[in-house]
């Protein structure tokens, strides 16, 4: 997965960046609850990780559903995802195996690559990243899917572990990112992320 960092905004990880984000890359991932949220609603079948984040970065997922359980499970996966994406970037930890997860292994390194863009600067992410208007498009094989999805950053910062100092997007900066995300189904039934492609100011369009 790899999105391109410019200052610090919050582009998800994924696999083709095609908008440029600054600080926060992670503004479409959050928890739903102001404290420390684990993963509901995941898939069954395989034991997937239990995720948590802190109450200070609410990653939201406003009507992420569908009455398609192939659908569902698409966007329950991508959704776990892209919260231990940004749960590595809080716990500091770009060798998260939580991300291998949900990652092929095509990704997994430019996943890494996007999550050190945070901790070799020594920041982490905090504030509010709703992920909203989920559109999914299964592959007829029904081994692989799209997913598109809109963030918006507005409200979402990156914080220096050392300092303190609280940053983010530069002033007149577009909040909204546009995401396309490819997935590919595993042999144990999981939708891991095989590329994601984001677009600054796209959800406008």
């Amino acid at each position: 997965m790899t999105t391109t960092t410019a200052a610090l905004l919050l582009t998800a990880c994924g696999g083709s960046g095609g908008g440029k984000t600054d600080d926060i890359k992670g503004a479409d991932t959050g928890s739903k609850s102001p404290s420390a949220a684990a993963s509901a609603s995941a898939p069954s079948g395989v034991k997937r990780p239990v995720i948590t984040l802190p109450s200070n970065f609410q990653l939201t997922f406003a009507n992420w559903t569908s009455s398609d359980p192939v659908e569902q499970a698409v966007l329950d996966d991508a959704k776990e995802e892209l919260r231990a994406g940004y749960a590595a970037i809080i716990a500091n930890n770009p060798d998260s195996k939580d991300v291998a997860f949900y990652d092929t292994e095509a990704v997994i390194q430019q996943t890494k690559t996007w999550i050190k863009s945070y901790t070799d600067k020594n920041v982490t992410v905090i504030g509010k990243l709703p992920a909203f208007d989920p559109k999914v498009s299964l592959a007829k094989t029904g081994r692989g899917a799209s997913l598109s999805y809109c963030t918006d950053e507005s409200k979402a910062y990156t914080k220096n572990r050392k300092t303190g100092k609280v940053q983010g997007n530069p002033a007149g900066t577009n909040p909204d990112v546009l995401y396309v995300v490819s997935l590919a189904k595993n042999p144990q039934g999981v939708w891991q992320n095989a590329g994601v492609h984001s677009e600054r100011g796209g959800c406008s369009k």
